[in-house]
């Protein structure tokens, strides 16, 4: 299936997997996506990403979704930020905070997709793709 923007559907599928409490959910893999899940990983936002074959042949990105002790997700809201049809850049002093920094955006730098935090550090700037909270 062709889908015009995949990060948001990999964003969607997210979403709904923790509507439903779901421990994990399958997304199409792509290097971009297995570096934003791989992002959010680190962030804390997921319990584990790892790639695997579907039923067709064609490799998925199993991302398994954590939540607290009480049973609450974790993420509490995921939204793309940069679309196809407009592109949001940032410089590396104007990386916006997501809930005055209890959040995580997550950039497409000259260097890779990196947080916004690890963005600052290096002193790139980049395209906003997702904000989490």
């Amino acid at each position: 299936m062709n889908t015009t923007d995949p990060i948001a559907d990999m964003l969607t599928r997210i979403r709904n997997g923790l509507m439903v409490r779901k421990r994990f959910v399958d997304v199409p893999s792509s290097r971009t996506k297995s570096s934003i899940a791989l992002t959010l990983k680190e962030e804390g936002y997921l319990n584990d990403v790892e790639p695997v074959t579907n039923d067709k042949g064609f490799s998925d990105l199993r991302v398994s979704l954590k939540y607290d002790e009480d049973g609450a997700p974790v993420i509490q809201e995921i939204s793309r930020v940069s679309k196809p049809g407009c592109r949001v850049y940032s410089s590396c002093g104007d990386i916006p905070e997501v809930r005055r920094g209890l959040g995580t955006t997550v950039l497409s730098t000259p260097k890779g997709i990196m947080s916004g935090k690890k963005a600052q550090e290096t002193g790139v700037g980049g395209e906003i793709l997702l904000t989490v909270f």
